[in-house]
């Protein structure tokens, strides 16, 4: 089975580039970032407190996430609800920030995660895809942006719901995820040794999917 993994801080556009690549060639994409989601969901769901170490790590045990493919989307499965149009929330994306270091949780989905990449060719994204999750993958990009334009474009996203949204705000929130995510004492944010860095500040989506199906042809020539 073929892997391709791709890590970077939030909002660098890791779900989108994913997606487009795994669509050009008939892979099976695996969003990691939405399955931690769904479990900081299930959390807040449950109004379970962060700082309580012992809650989180039971509750985490009885949280059942899944994903299924619908019309070629992929759909997530917690506890036996489909809860997709949940995942994308500030709340649920900074709970999830300060929970997924919890090590029974990422242990659980770490689990599934490999399972995943057993069973068939994956693009899959995260935080610690490359270093973590699928050391061996076959490519490992490091995808990233300035905070100021991961900020711009999720003002944009924000703005087009009409929801309201203030720029430096969001940009606040995201140097301060970055923070944590690069600090975090289990499975930090880092770029492996062994990964390609693609800054995408200044590229279009297109020309980010070009290259790094560039890479992973020349790759595989190469192989």
């Amino acid at each position: 089975m073929a892997s391709i993994a791709i890590d970077g801080p939030a909002g660098a556009g890791k779900s989108t580039i994913a997606r487009r690549i795994a669509r050009e060639l008939s892979y099976i994409y695996v969003d990691t970032g939405a399955m931690y989601r769904a479990m900081a969901l299930y959390l807040l769901k449950n109004q379970i407190p962060v700082q309580d170490r012992e809650q989180m790590e039971e509750a985490c045990q009885n949280a059942d996430i899944s994903i299924v493919y619908e019309n070629g989307e992929q759909q997530v499965i917690l506890n036996g609800e489909n809860v997709t149009d949940q995942l994308r929330t500030e709340e649920v994306g900074n709970m999830a920030s300060v929970s997924s270091p919890n090590e029974k949780i990422r242990e659980k989905l770490v689990q599934l995660q490999r399972k995943l990449a057993k069973t068939a060719d994956v693009v899959m994204d995260g935080r610690d895809i490359g270093t973590k999750v699928l050391p061996d993958a076959d490519l490992k990009i490091y995808l990233t942006a300035s905070a100021r334009v991961r900020a711009l474009r999720r003002y944009g996203e924000l703005s087009e719901k009409g929801i309201p949204c203030d720029l430096d705000e969001i940009e606040e929130d995201i140097k301060k995820r970055d923070e944590r995510d690069m600090n975090r004492a289990v499975s930090p944010l880092r770029q492996a040794e062994d990964a390609v860095l693609v800054d995408t500040s200044e590229m279009k989506i297109e020309d980010v999917v070009s290259e790094i199906l560039r890479i992973y042809s020349t790759r595989s020539e190469v192989q």
